[in-house]
């Protein structure tokens, strides 16, 4: 058997075991992950453990790959009845947003860092892009307004597909190329986006039709065609000339939302695919970066990114959440909360491979403003939160079970945290009037869990279990808010629990 193959095996399972340990180690020291994976090629690589790699076509290449899987997962995790009311706010964000992110950063390179404006606005549009990783994995832990972080959710899986576009073009004109008129290149960027939109949502209700009437001899078949489906949408749209992950990310909410058999065996595998691609994909970008020259970059990277994070991210969302009427104190946390992550290097490897003049300067740059300001915005999202005080009253959210029978039983598992301030403190579960087909299960209380009964009153700080049709969770959710906000008499006081700005 070929050596090299075997210690390639032993290495990457070691790598992935090392990255699964570090992960557990982030969360309890409250540090993005992404820095952990990073930390962890730039061990492996040149400085470190000695191994030479500088392929960036291959890194542009695979990187491209693990994108494709971790929007896919990001598409099937979310629930439409959340996005729907985000979608504006969301492609508001990542199309103007984008546009006045990449001017803003832009002119602000040409004039502190004395580049010229087609590097420059290069540089804007390598770094304007928010991270779908970093933004699913961080926000989702949070109690937040659903439909702000579904802005956020919706701009991170939508945003990649203009700015790859609009880097590839600014590339192509560094690198000597004839470039078209604006209006042309605007054309082109809108008809591969709304042609990767028609795509993805074409395949993904062909996909459920076909999965709901397709009796596979084996269930572990169903997670695997799942996902098959949203790389054959990218693939699709990209061979027809349109945004693939476009496509990719809006096939993937089309699934993840259709009633398919064995859904939550399909999320589950697509969730651990994605953890799969971003270590591979961080570990791969550390390998590629060289910690030599990666000081050099720390100047330019604070400038750019402080410019980004204290100026062009705020104007960008001013200009496209004004008319959606958004709170003050969302647009401020939504600004905060751009996180980058791999999608910035990934993109910073292409002017890299195209041979744009000065493009290793521009990788070392976004790499080093990746590490720092995600380090910076990652761990100080829960003060912002409390800080701005919009941390959500009430938010259950879906437990996945992979052991009961939910999915047969056409049921949904959910758990909530009664907050403080809340007016569920100390109303009895009978007052909660849940539909008939939903019921809270168990409390977990002070550290001790215990099944409750019609005499149980709900207490602050309490955790609870909730069982609920999936046909009923609207309702119940709708329930849950207006006791929440009015207490026992919610109905007597025309609290009828519809969502708001706040949720």
């Amino acid at each position: 058997m070929n050596t090299t193959v075997t210690v390639a095996l032993a290495v990457g399972a070691l790598v992935v075991l090392v990255a699964a340990v570090a992960l557990r180690l982030a969360d309890r020291l409250g540090l993005p992950s992404l820095l952990l994976y990073l930390a962890l090629g730039v061990a492996l690589g040149e400085s470190g453990a000695g191994v030479q790699f500088e392929d960036v076509e291959l890194t542009q290449t695979l990187g491209v790959a693990a994108l494709v899987v971790i929007l896919a997962e990001g598409g099937l995790t979310t629930r439409w009845a959340d996005v729907r009311r985000a979608v504006g706010p969301g492609i508001a964000l990542s199309t103007v947003g984008v546009a006045v992110s990449v001017a803003v950063t832009g002119a602000i390179g040409v004039a502190l860092l004395d580049l010229s404006w087609a590097s420059a606005l290069l540089l804007g549009a390598v770094v304007s892009s928010t991270d779908a990783a970093a933004v699913f994995a961080t926000l989702r832990r949070l109690p937040l307004p659903r439909r702000m972080v579904a802005a956020l959710e919706v701009e991170s899986g939508l945003n990649d597909a203009p700015v790859i576009l609009l880097v590839v073009v600014l590339a192509e004109r560094l690198t000597g190329g004839e470039p078209a008129a604006w209006w042309v290149t605007l054309l082109e960027v809108v008809g591969e986006l709304a042609g990767g939109a028609v795509i993805g949502v074409a395949l993904g209700a062909a996909g459920a039709w076909l999965l709901r009437r397709s009796a596979l001899p084996l269930s572990g078949f169903y997670p695997l065609a799942t996902l098959a489906l949203c790389v054959l949408a990218f693939a699709s749209a990209d061979l027809l000339h349109t945004s693939g992950f476009v496509a990719v990310y809006l096939c993937a909410l089309v699934l993840g939302n259709a009633p398919l058999p064995h859904r939550s065996a399909s999320i589950g595998f697509a969730e651990g695919m994605a953890s799969l691609a971003q270590i591979g994909l961080f570990v791969l970008l550390g390998l590629l970066a060289s910690p030599e020259r990666l000081l050099d970059a720390l100047g330019p990277a604070l400038v750019v990114g402080g410019a980004l994070l204290l100026v062009a991210r705020p104007l960008s969302v001013v200009a496209s959440l004004a008319p959606f009427r958004m709170p003050f104190s969302q647009m401020a946390f939504i600004s905060w909360a751009g996180l980058r992550g791999a999608v910035p290097i990934v993109l910073a490897t292409f002017p890299v491979a195209a041979g744009v003049p000065e493009a290793t300067q521009v990788f070392d740059t976004v790499f080093v403003l990746v590490v720092v300001f995600t380090l910076i915005q990652g761990r100080s999202l829960p003060w912002v939160a409390r800080r701005l005080g919009i941390a959500a009253p009430i938010t259950p959210r879906e437990v996945q079970v992979e052991s009961a029978p939910l999915e047969e039983l056409d049921a949904e598992l959910m758990q909530l945290t009664v907050p403080a301030g809340s007016r569920l403190h100390g109303v009895y579960l009978p007052e909660l009037r849940l539909p008939e087909d939903a019921a809270v299960v168990l409390i977990v209380r002070a550290g001790r869990s215990f099944v409750p009964d019609a005499t149980t009153r709900l207490m602050r700080g309490d955790q609870a279990l909730l069982v609920s049709a999936r046909r009923s969770r609207a309702e119940a959710e709708r329930r849950l808010r207006a006791v929440s906000r009015a207490g026992r008499l919610a109905t007597w006081r025309g609290e009828t629990g519809s969502p708001t700005e706040a949720d």
